[in-house]
Protein backbone atom coordinates (compact mmCIF):
# COMPACT_ATOMS: atom_id res chain seq x y z
CA UNK A 1 0.00 0.00 0.00
CA UNK A 2 1.40 3.40 -0.92
CA UNK A 3 1.06 6.51 1.23
CA UNK A 4 -1.94 7.93 -0.62
CA UNK A 5 -3.77 4.59 -0.23
CA UNK A 6 -2.95 4.63 3.49
CA UNK A 7 -4.39 8.13 3.91
CA UNK A 8 -7.55 6.95 2.15
CA UNK A 9 -7.77 3.84 4.35
CA UNK A 10 -7.62 5.78 7.64
CA UNK A 11 -10.93 6.97 9.06
CA UNK A 12 -12.42 7.87 12.44
CA UNK A 13 -13.65 4.64 14.00
CA UNK A 14 -16.48 4.98 16.48
CA UNK A 15 -17.22 1.33 17.25
CA UNK A 16 -14.63 -1.27 18.13
CA UNK A 17 -14.45 -5.04 18.48
CA UNK A 18 -13.70 -6.42 21.93
CA UNK A 19 -10.56 -8.13 20.58
CA UNK A 20 -7.36 -7.03 22.30
CA UNK A 21 -4.66 -5.31 20.28
CA UNK A 22 -1.41 -7.24 20.01
CA UNK A 23 1.56 -5.65 21.84
CA UNK A 24 3.75 -5.82 18.72
CA UNK A 25 1.22 -3.74 16.77
CA UNK A 26 1.15 -1.14 19.54
CA UNK A 27 4.93 -1.07 19.61
CA UNK A 28 4.96 -0.52 15.83
CA UNK A 29 2.46 2.34 16.17
CA UNK A 30 4.48 3.96 18.93
CA UNK A 31 7.67 3.63 16.88
CA UNK A 32 5.93 5.73 14.22
CA UNK A 33 5.18 8.31 16.93
CA UNK A 34 8.80 8.23 18.01
CA UNK A 35 9.86 8.99 14.42
CA UNK A 36 7.59 12.04 14.15
CA UNK A 37 9.28 15.39 13.55
CA UNK A 38 8.92 18.30 15.94
CA UNK A 39 10.08 21.91 16.05
CA UNK A 40 13.83 21.95 16.78
CA UNK A 41 13.49 18.21 17.51
CA UNK A 42 12.24 19.00 21.03
CA UNK A 43 9.72 16.12 21.01
CA UNK A 44 7.64 17.80 23.74
CA UNK A 45 5.24 14.91 24.20
CA UNK A 46 4.45 11.97 26.36
CA UNK A 47 1.94 9.30 25.34
CA UNK A 48 0.02 7.31 27.94
CA UNK A 49 -1.23 3.91 26.83
CA UNK A 50 -4.27 2.95 28.91
CA UNK A 51 -5.99 -0.44 28.89
CA UNK A 52 -6.50 -0.89 32.62
CA UNK A 53 -10.27 -1.04 33.22
CA UNK A 54 -10.19 1.33 36.18
CA UNK A 55 -8.12 3.94 34.35
CA UNK A 56 -10.27 3.57 31.23
CA UNK A 57 -13.37 4.17 33.34
CA UNK A 58 -11.76 7.40 34.59
CA UNK A 59 -11.03 8.47 31.02
CA UNK A 60 -14.63 7.72 30.08
CA UNK A 61 -15.61 10.39 32.62
CA UNK A 62 -13.54 12.88 30.63
CA UNK A 63 -15.35 11.97 27.41
CA UNK A 64 -18.70 10.40 28.19
CA UNK A 65 -19.75 8.80 24.91
CA UNK A 66 -21.02 5.25 24.59
CA UNK A 67 -18.98 4.50 21.48
CA UNK A 68 -15.78 5.58 23.29
CA UNK A 69 -16.40 2.82 25.84
CA UNK A 70 -16.14 0.17 23.10
CA UNK A 71 -12.41 0.76 22.54
CA UNK A 72 -10.16 -1.80 24.26
CA UNK A 73 -7.53 0.85 24.91
CA UNK A 74 -6.92 4.55 24.68
CA UNK A 75 -3.72 6.44 24.03
CA UNK A 76 -3.60 9.88 25.59
CA UNK A 77 -1.31 12.32 23.81
CA UNK A 78 0.12 14.93 26.16
CA UNK A 79 2.22 17.98 25.46
CA UNK A 80 4.87 19.51 27.66
CA UNK A 81 4.84 23.27 27.12
CA UNK A 82 8.03 23.64 29.17
CA UNK A 83 9.94 21.56 26.61
CA UNK A 84 8.37 22.83 23.40
CA UNK A 85 9.95 25.32 21.02
CA UNK A 86 8.56 28.88 21.04
CA UNK A 87 8.86 31.13 18.01
CA UNK A 88 11.05 34.16 18.76
CA UNK A 89 9.00 36.69 16.79
CA UNK A 90 5.81 36.28 18.82
CA UNK A 91 6.37 33.52 21.39
CA UNK A 92 4.01 31.10 19.63
CA UNK A 93 4.21 27.71 21.34
CA UNK A 94 4.66 24.83 18.87
CA UNK A 95 3.61 22.15 21.38
CA UNK A 96 0.12 21.49 19.99
CA UNK A 97 1.48 21.40 16.43
CA UNK A 98 4.21 18.94 17.42
CA UNK A 99 1.76 16.68 19.23
CA UNK A 100 -0.62 16.85 16.25
CA UNK A 101 2.14 15.68 13.92
CA UNK A 102 2.92 12.76 16.25
CA UNK A 103 -0.78 11.84 16.52
CA UNK A 104 -1.04 11.87 12.73
CA UNK A 105 1.83 9.39 12.59
CA UNK A 106 0.04 7.31 15.24
CA UNK A 107 -3.30 7.16 13.44
CA UNK A 108 -1.74 6.36 10.07
CA UNK A 109 0.47 3.62 11.54
CA UNK A 110 -2.59 2.17 13.31
CA UNK A 111 -4.51 2.09 10.02
CA UNK A 112 -1.58 0.38 8.31
CA UNK A 113 -1.69 -2.31 11.02
CA UNK A 114 -5.42 -2.89 10.44
CA UNK A 115 -6.41 -0.96 13.57
CA UNK A 116 -8.95 1.78 13.90
CA UNK A 117 -8.61 5.02 15.79
CA UNK A 118 -10.36 8.30 16.37
CA UNK A 119 -8.78 11.62 17.24
CA UNK A 120 -10.70 13.23 20.14
CA UNK A 121 -10.02 16.80 21.22
CA UNK A 122 -13.44 17.61 22.70
CA UNK A 123 -12.95 16.21 26.19
CA UNK A 124 -12.62 17.46 29.75
CA UNK A 125 -8.87 17.99 30.06
CA UNK A 126 -9.05 18.49 33.84
CA UNK A 127 -10.77 15.13 34.38
CA UNK A 128 -8.28 13.47 32.05
CA UNK A 129 -5.30 15.01 33.83
CA UNK A 130 -6.72 13.91 37.18
CA UNK A 131 -7.35 10.36 35.93
CA UNK A 132 -3.73 10.04 34.80
CA UNK A 133 -2.32 12.09 37.70
CA UNK A 134 -0.49 14.31 35.24
CA UNK A 135 2.03 16.87 36.49
CA UNK A 136 1.09 20.52 35.98
CA UNK A 137 3.43 20.94 32.99
CA UNK A 138 1.71 18.14 31.01
CA UNK A 139 -1.41 19.02 29.05
CA UNK A 140 -3.62 16.27 27.66
CA UNK A 141 -4.04 17.25 24.01
CA UNK A 142 -5.90 14.32 22.47
CA UNK A 143 -7.54 11.03 23.34
CA UNK A 144 -7.01 8.32 20.73
CA UNK A 145 -9.09 5.18 21.24
CA UNK A 146 -7.48 2.25 19.40
CA UNK A 147 -8.75 -1.18 18.44
CA UNK A 148 -10.11 -3.32 15.68
CA UNK A 149 -12.98 -1.57 13.88
CA UNK A 150 -16.44 -3.04 14.26
CA UNK A 151 -17.76 -0.96 11.37
CA UNK A 152 -17.25 -0.67 7.65
CA UNK A 153 -15.30 2.30 6.37
CA UNK A 154 -17.76 5.03 5.41
CA UNK A 155 -17.40 6.88 2.13
CA UNK A 156 -15.32 9.98 2.65
CA UNK A 157 -16.30 13.33 1.24
CA UNK A 158 -13.45 15.68 0.48
CA UNK A 159 -13.36 19.20 -0.88
CA UNK A 160 -12.20 19.71 -4.45
CA UNK A 161 -8.65 20.97 -5.03
CA UNK A 162 -10.03 24.39 -5.97
CA UNK A 163 -11.48 24.71 -2.47
CA UNK A 164 -8.28 23.84 -0.61
CA UNK A 165 -5.48 25.01 -2.89
CA UNK A 166 -4.67 28.55 -4.02
CA UNK A 167 -2.27 28.50 -6.96
CA UNK A 168 -2.17 32.27 -7.50
CA UNK A 169 1.52 32.45 -6.56
CA UNK A 170 2.67 29.33 -8.37
CA UNK A 171 4.20 29.49 -11.83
Amino acid sequence: MNFLELTQKRYSVRRFQTKAVEPEKLEYVMQAVRNAPSACNRQPWLFYMVNDEEKLASLHQAYDREWFRTAPLCIVACGNHDESWHRQADGKDACDIDVAIAVTHLTLAAAEQGLGSCWICNFDTKKCAAALQLPANMEPVALIPIGYPDTEQPEKSRKDFGQILNRDFWK
